[in-house]
């Protein structure tokens, strides 16, 4: 069975990459206001509408629905930087859930923020659903650094959620893709960090992008987790 997905704040697509990967899921809509990011998934995605304002979003058909809220003013880093207000658009993806019509949520967050976790954890249980609290890291699925990420997976059925919760708990992690770059090289003179003459070059925005894409080798796990909760 293909599960017809709805993905907000989508970046770059990593999450849709990931879930398409798993055979499961078909991606019909995006969400995402960066114009960088938006050029990227009219690249590799043509016919998917991409929508840009989650607030103003019209109802769409879909079976998941997924995204991670902007954490700017919710994570770890923000908070030892002192810019933790816990201002977040997850009450703004709340609603595009309540309108019913999904068998599966799944939402990302950065690891670390006990309130914010607890607070979608009620409003989804207000929604009607269960979930699996799943934390991962990069590393997990072979890459050279950590970033630490939540992923709640909810759906009606509590059974299935316990089902996604074994198979990630079975899932192992992927041996090491790629060796960890050497302290510093990210300044070399081949990085592209540079200025130009009418501004900064698109590096940063392919850097920004990248920092804030979700690592799609997990999301691809979490599809073949719910495709076995499924049979």
């Amino acid at each position: 069975m293909m599960l017809r997905l709805l993905d907000l704040f989508s970046g770059i697509g990593g999450f849709s990459l990931g879930l398409e990967r798993s055979g499961t899921f078909k991606t019909v809509a995006f969400c995402e206001i960066d114009p960088f990011c938006r050029r990227v998934l009219a690249c590799h995605w043509p016919e998917v509408p991409c929508y840009s304002e989650v607030r103003n979003l019209p109802v769409i058909e879909a079976d998941a629905l997924c995204g991670g809220p902007p954490c700017q003013k919710t994570s770890v880093a923000a908070a030892i930087h002192g810019n933790r207000t816990g201002e977040t658009l997850w009450p703004a993806m709340r609603d595009v859930a309540a309108r019913g019509g999904f068998q599966w949520i799944i939402v990302e967050q950065p690891a670390g923020n006990v309130m914010w976790e607890r607070q979608v954890a009620r409003d989804l249980a207000d929604l009607g659903f269960h979930h699996a609290r799943l934390e991962r890291s990069a590393r997990n699925r072979g890459a050279p650094h950590s970033r630490r990420r939540v992923f709640f997976v909810a759906n009606p059925v509590r059974q299935r959620c316990e089902a996604v919760a074994r198979f990630a708990k079975a899932s192992t992690a992927d041996p090491l893709a790629w060796p960890a770059p050497p302290r510093g090289a990210w300044q070399s003179s081949g990085a592209g960090n540079r200025r130009m003459d009418d501004g900064l070059s698109g590096w940063v925005d392919r850097l920004r992008a990248l920092g804030n894409a979700v690592v799609p080798q997990i999301p691809e796990m979490i599809g073949r987790a719910i495709a076995e909760a499924m049979s």
